[in-house]
């Protein structure tokens, strides 16, 4: 009887687990899975919240790409870390998605930043494929929440990895333009290929939204930046990509400094690739 007990609890929780990371193709679903992962955090610890939600392949960026479950495996247990998602959308493939909000880290000093978090379905079950962040000082900025779901459910029923290569070629294309335009232009280049609602997080800043606002920050501060990209991957549905790599950015204080980026592509109906979200986070070289 006490057998039949202790399976019952151990079933139950692995339900739980199971339940929390369920995805069902809407963003609700994958904010509801973000903050499972932080309160599982909160309450287990990051060992136990990156074991369970994060992908076999998953990357966290601390600072420099690593993966996910075999850095926190081998670090030291924290609960320190609290973090809320207040922007989230999901490809009308529903096979992956992202979301991007405030961070707060306790330690000797409290510490705050943005982050964005990647997350790709497996099976019915969100895992985590990238994980970064950057900090800024304490937001001041009230956030209106804005989980934005798929206009349409729509999975090519047959797709190869040859196609699904071709796709992606298309975004390193777009992405390798980009910079191909940044040297010949410098920040003003950034126009065409942002969207007017696009979000940038840039370390010391909190987040800006709307290209009207991030043209002005970059043209401030920076003269050239040039990309280097290492990875691409488009979601099925054609609708939302995402690209990861080395920025080096020259400033026009005299000063250059490394960053891991990443930037989250949205197709428009104009059949170009716009970018929605901008990460920069220190690298280490």
């Amino acid at each position: 009887m006490m057998n039949k007990i202790f399976y019952t609890i151990i079933a139950a929780s692995l339900t739980v687990g199971a339940y929390a990371q369920k995805s069902d193709g809407s963003t609700k679903s994958l904010v509801k899975a973000e903050k499972e992962f932080a309160a599982t955090l909160a309450k287990n610890g990051s060992k136990a919240a990156y074991a369970s939600f994060a992908a076999a392949d998953g990357l966290a960026f601390r600072p420099n790409p690593v993966n996910a479950k075999t850095f926190y495996a081998s670090h030291p247990d924290s609960k320190d870390i609290s973090w809320t998602p207040v922007y989230a959308k999901v490809s009308r493939s529903g096979d992956w998605g992202f979301t991007t909000g405030p961070y707060t880290e306790k330690g000797d000093k409290t510490s705050y930043g943005q982050y964005l978090s990647v997350w790709k379905a497996n099976g019915s079950k969100w895992e985590l494929a990238l994980d970064l962040g950057t900090s800024s000082n304490k937001p001041l900025n009230k956030v209106t929440p804005l989980f934005i779901e798929p206009k349409d459910f729509y999975k090519p029923k047959f797709l190869n990895d040859k196609q699904r290569a071709a796709g992606a070629d298309i975004i390193a294309t777009t992405e390798k333009t980009l910079n191909t335009t940044l040297k010949s232009y410098g920040m003003p280049a950034f126009a065409g290929f942002l969207n007017p609602d696009a979000r940038l997080l840039f370390p010391g800043y909190e987040p800006m939204i709307g290209k009207d606002n991030i043209l002005p920050f970059f043209n401030s501060m920076i003269s050239k930046i040039n990309l280097k990209t290492t990875k691409v991957d488009k979601a099925d549905g054609g609708d939302l990509a995402y690209t990861y790599g080395i920025a080096t950015v020259d400033y026009k204080a005299d000063l250059r400094e490394s960053f891991n980026y990443v930037f989250i592509y949205e197709r428009q109906a104009d059949h170009n690739w716009n970018i929605i979200v901008q990460v920069f986070s220190p690298a280490e070289r």
